[in-house]
């Protein structure tokens, strides 16, 4: 039987740091310089039950938020084994298998972990599935209107009572420092700003961080990072404090609402984390779906990736953040308003600003 080694790619998954693109690129060669060296390479069979062992043992050795998670809701990672280890056998099918696998990961509740294959992906949604949705985008697009400007990744508006909406749909689409400074400049006097990442799945948190930059006059510790220096689910570096540093573009000096949702997650999660310091920002609407760790990516003996959250990030108080942040002010939509085509969390941002 031909065997597979098992070596875990230190490759982020469209993530990055915050202190800059330089200091970016140095922290995340450390960090991979740090997980490859203390990898242990072994080798598993390419059969039902080598797949299993090289994905339990991965997730044991590399995983961030054991301690965390058994704290939380008692999860141990050797009981889930044990659990699961008499469902391979050694005649069953492919999507027998993964399903089994999938299922394994799915006791992380981490929405950050995946199992790849050619014809399907095992994912963990009910970081969101069980929660209000707290947005609807047929609403939504009425109060964007059809005369909204674009910037980037951001559509904007000016509503009627002068306040500013601003829609940030996802990290992964990009917006420039011009962008920004344009869109600032016009949105200049009004009295305040609505910034909503509700359903933002994350992406690039350059991104974050560059739309961060342009809210604060200071630099501003907002949390911190660690990474795994070895194999033991507590061998973890000091923590590392994480910045957003003040744009030298425009940048707004008047109160923000922030509007959450339970999608609003991975990258969002950790912008709503870097704005709710801010002395000016008022975050408003449902907890945020979480998703602090940074995932990276492997491989089993067959050739499917996976990916698991590998580095934790803190807020300032070194607190958890991967189930969440709660909003300043909770609202949920009710029905009675969507019925009218109103949103109810953009009204009461409008109302919480215009009392500022």
């Amino acid at each position: 039987m031909k065997s597979y080694t098992v070596i875990l790619k230190s490759r982020i998954m469209k993530k990055s740091c915050r202190s800059g693109y330089w200091a970016m690129a140095w922290l995340l060669l450390s960090l991979m310089l740090t997980i490859t060296s203390c990898i242990r390479e072994e080798e598993f069979d390419n059969t039902p039950q080598g797949n299993f062992e090289a994905l339990w043992q991965m997730i044991d050795e590399h995983y961030c938020f054991f301690d965390y998670k058994q704290n939380e809701y008692g999860l141990d990672w050797n009981e889930v084994r044990d659990r699961y280890a008499p469902l391979i056998t050694p005649d069953m099918p492919q999507k027998g298998l993964f399903e089994v696998l999938g299922n394994m990961l799915a006791e992380l509740r981490d929405g950050h972990v995946n199992l790849y294959t050619t014809y399907d992906v095992a994912r963990y949604w009910k970081w969101y599935e069980d929660y209000p949705a707290n947005f609807n985008d047929s609403i939504q697009r009425r109060y964007l209107g059809t005369n909204y400007k674009i910037a980037g990744g951001l559509k904007y508006t000016i509503l009627n009572d002068n306040i500013a909406y601003v829609y940030y749909e996802s990290f992964s689409t990009g917006i420039g420092d011009g962008n920004l400074s344009e869109m600032l400049n016009e949105l200049a006097f009004c009295n305040g700003l609505i910034l909503d990442v509700r359903n933002n799945g994350g992406g690039m948190l350059t991104n974050a961080t560059k739309l961060a930059a342009r809210f604060t006059n200071k630099e501003v510790t907002t949390g911190y990072m660690c990474h795994k220096t070895g194999t033991g689910h507590n061998d973890f570096s000091a923590p590392e404090a994480v910045k957003i540093t003040p744009s030298d573009g425009v940048r707004w000096q008047k109160p923000v609402a922030l509007l959450t949702n339970r999608r609003s997650y991975s990258a969002t999660n950790d912008f709503v984390n870097s704005m709710r310091q801010l002395p000016l920002v008022t975050v408003i609407g449902d907890r945020t779906g979480g998703g602090s760790g940074m995932p990276f990516s492997s491989e089993l003996p067959n050739g499917w990736s996976v990916r698991f959250s590998a580095c934790p990030m803190y807020g300032p108080d070194m607190e958890q953040l991967e189930f969440g942040i709660e909003p300043d002010i909770h609202v949920n939509m009710t029905s009675e308003d969507m019925n009218r085509g109103i949103d109810t969390i953009i009204e009461k941002a409008r109302s919480v600003l215009s009392h500022l």
